[in-house]
């Protein structure tokens, strides 16, 4: 991913871990009308797909300041790594992970995940806020493939209406964004096999789950 993203979501990362909060400043309720909303939707949902979490182990790609991997340790998992290529956001996760008691299950690191390696695989493999930066999808799929044991769930931004343009319009002079209609997904996905698919539509994303078919 390019160091421009990088350096956007650094100095972002404040901004950002603030939209999980409940902060009632002007700026947070135009943060929570527009965005907040759509955010917590992925974020429940994600939790519902990966159910059941005890003792299962946990790979959150693009993690931002931890939110998911802390209800993930909050819930029961056994283990919880979260990757970003951002040191703020980072330094932002460890922080919050301690703050809530579960450091001894998440760890952080920060890399891009193209460089993380595949000697080892997890239960769940998370993609949340992640693939609307990526300009390729196709060698994160294939990586994806090879370090879930069960499901790995994505979240692409979608494109058209309101919500897509005005993104497109924040993000211009920002990083790049790329933004997928339906269409676009079943295409990107068709030729998996191997693995059930589901793609779902949910306010401005949509959540794509890969569900490995296990052989009887």
């Amino acid at each position: 991913m390019e160091n421009k993203t990088a350096n956007f979501f650094s100095d972002y990362s404040k901004k950002f871990n603030a939209i999980y909060g409940t902060k009632n400043g002007i700026f947070q309720k135009a943060i929570n009308r527009l965005f907040r909303k759509s955010m917590l939707i992925r974020f429940n949902q994600t939790l519902l797909i990966c159910r059941p979490i005890e003792g299962k182990t946990v790979l959150d790609i693009g993690c931002g300041p931890g939110h998911y991997c802390i209800a993930f340790a909050q819930q029961g998992a056994k283990e919880v790594l979260g990757i970003d290529f951002a040191p703020a956001m980072i330094e932002l996760a460890i922080s919050q992970a301690k703050t809530a008691g579960v450091d001894n299950i998440c760890k952080f690191k920060i890399m891009d995940f193209m460089d993380l390696g595949t000697d080892r695989k997890f239960d769940y493999v998370i993609l949340t806020g992640f693939m609307d930066y990526i300009k390729d999808p196709n060698p994160i799929l294939q990586k994806v493939m090879n370090l879930t044991a069960d499901k790995a769930i994505f979240s692409f931004p979608a494109s058209g209406g309101f919500l897509a343009w005005q993104r497109k319009i924040r993000y211009r002079n920002k990083c790049p964004l790329y933004l997928y209609s339906k269409p676009q997904l079943e295409a990107l996905f068709a030729h998996i096999e191997g693995w059930n698919i589901s793609i779902a539509k949910f306010s401005r994303d949509y959540i794509v789950v890969m569900e490995k078919i296990i052989k009887s």
